[in-house]
């Protein structure tokens, strides 16, 4: 049976360059979007965003693919036009929205007027998602789910490393994450899956709403 795992690779593999006519990759994403009553994309940087957004949404007891909703990974904000174009007006006329950090906040901006798509529905991250989740909780906290995660003595060696000091706590820990592959996929699960219902980001909390 078609899923939405199926939809997201059929766009991923458009998006690629793959052919948009009834054989490819684009005319497989447009039947499975009618088959499965898409809506809504939700374009996001990457897999770690993804984690963030499906957990937040666990967690409130929604089934984001059930309602329609696709939340997808475009492997970078660069892309963002690409995807706007192929699942906005131009393409399959589906509403976009997103979440994107502060620096990225133009390329989403220029992709979505391309493609004719509202940019209200974007949500910006003053630094990054991880930087929103890492102050929502506090450092003191994230270090205590890193060391529950068994990560204490990777932090640790990190934390030795003189690019390291004289930095803050939180900065050392928002680049903690991204020092080994999936590690940022996983504590996109673990950090908000830790938040209380009244601290999740502003950024992340007004995404999910809009949906």
């Amino acid at each position: 049976m078609a899923d939405m795992g199926a939809f997201r690779d059929a766009v991923t593999a458009w998006a690629a360059g793959g052919p948009g006519g009834p054989g490819g990759p684009g005319g497989t994403a447009r039947e499975l979007a009618a088959r499965l009553g898409v809506r809504t994309a939700v374009l996001l940087e990457g897999p770690s965003d993804v984690a963030a957004v499906d957990t937040l949404a666990a967690s409130r007891g929604r089934d984001l693919a059930a309602e329609g909703v696709c939340v997808l990974s475009m492997g970078g904000a660069m892309s963002v036009g690409r995807f706007a174009g192929l699942l906005g007006p131009p393409g399959l006329g589906l509403r976009l929205t997103g979440l994107c950090d502060e620096a990225e906040r133009p390329y989403y901006a220029r992709g979505l007027e391309r493609a004719g798509a509202a940019q209200a529905g974007i949500f910006v991250c003053a630094a990054d998602l991880e930087d929103e989740l890492i102050r929502a909780l506090g450092a003191t906290r994230v270090e205590e789910l890193v060391r529950a995660e068994g990560d204490l003595r990777p932090l640790q060696t990190f934390l030795r490393q003189p690019a390291q000091q004289g930095r803050t706590a939180q900065q050392q820990l928002r680049r903690f994450f991204g020092t080994k592959k999936g590690r940022k996929i996983r504590y996109g699960h673990v950090l908000v899956d830790a938040l209380d219902p009244d601290r999740v980001p502003a950024p992340l909390d007004g995404l999910l709403a809009a949906l």
